[in-house]
């Protein structure tokens, strides 16, 4: 078994836990790559179990099963995934479990919080006690405005889901959490604690729940500094695909803390050996 570059792949036959990246790495926007159903379908097959582990928060964990049941991924619950939504409540219930929250993002992102039990508001408070910033693809200059506001006026603890620069679409990209971050710090001076991958937080976790070590794990993704940094932070063996973000050159010039132990095209091509 080879990868891209020829480099002996054969330790990933004896992988047990398979943890995909889902935008550019399994589909693009609404367009599931080649391969992937026949992948997944092949890790079960052989024993293995496979998860989503994705920096994108827009869709609920009930949203992301009901698009994968639309591409065609039809055998996928709540026990597949984890979110970067998922792991900003972990953090925010330890945290700050009794406290009004002002959060920015996507009306599915709000619900999966407040169906949480944490206190969200979306509007300026003298009461906030700590900011959530989300990738979030219905922004508008109004929410930008008041979360402006609130980081300016209150000095408080202040996290974004995501580093992400871009997200894939249809048509190339569009800004992710990252740029818009970017964007408020140049207003407000504020820069957030991001929660997402890198963070090793989500494969720890899917870890602990089914119960593998390091050595049968394996992170596939498409982006250097999130998805296989997140499986170099955790200790596990990573898989780059070039079928989203990462290019040739970035890999040739990706630092320790972001090479990937091997490369493929595609998942397809990860499939075909």
């Amino acid at each position: 078994m080879k990868d891209y570059f020829g480099k002996n792949a054969d330790d990933l036959k004896a992988k047990k836990l398979f943890l995909f990246d889902m935008d550019g790495t399994i589909y693009r926007e609404n367009d599931l790559f080649d391969g992937v159903i026949a992948l997944l379908a092949k890790i079960k097959r052989e024993g293995g179990r496979y998860a989503f582990i994705t920096n994108n928060p827009s869709k609920s964990v009930v949203d992301y099963i009901a698009k994968l049941n639309r591409l065609g991924i039809k055998d996928v619950d709540e026990n597949n995934f984890f979110t970067s939504a998922q792991a900003a409540i972990m953090i925010f219930k330890a945290k700050f479990a009794n406290d009004l929250i002002y959060a920015q993002g996507t009306r599915s992102f709000i619900k999966e919080l407040k169906d949480s039990g944490l206190h969200i508001t979306c509007s300026f408070d003298e009461n906030i006690k700590a900011v959530l910033v989300a990738f979030d693809p219905e922004l508008t200059g109004e929410k930008l405005r008041t979360t402006c506001e609130v980081l300016t006026k209150l000095d408080v603890p202040y996290y974004a889901t995501n580093p992400d620069w871009v997200c894939p679409v249809d048509f190339g990209s569009i800004p992710d959490c990252g740029s818009m971050c970017v964007g408020i710090r140049y207003a407000t001076g504020k820069t957030p604690v991001f929660i997402g991958k890198p963070e090793p937080t989500m494969i720890f976790e899917l870890m602990k729940k089914f119960g593998y070590q390091k050595n049968e794990v394996v992170v596939i993704g498409d982006r250097l500094y999130t998805d296989i940094a997140s499986g170099v932070n955790a200790g596990v063996d990573t898989v780059c695909v070039l079928s989203g973000e990462a290019t040739l050159d970035d890999i040739k010039n990706a630092t320790v803390n972001d090479t990937p132990t091997f490369v493929f095209n595609s998942v397809k091509d990860f499939l075909a050996n």
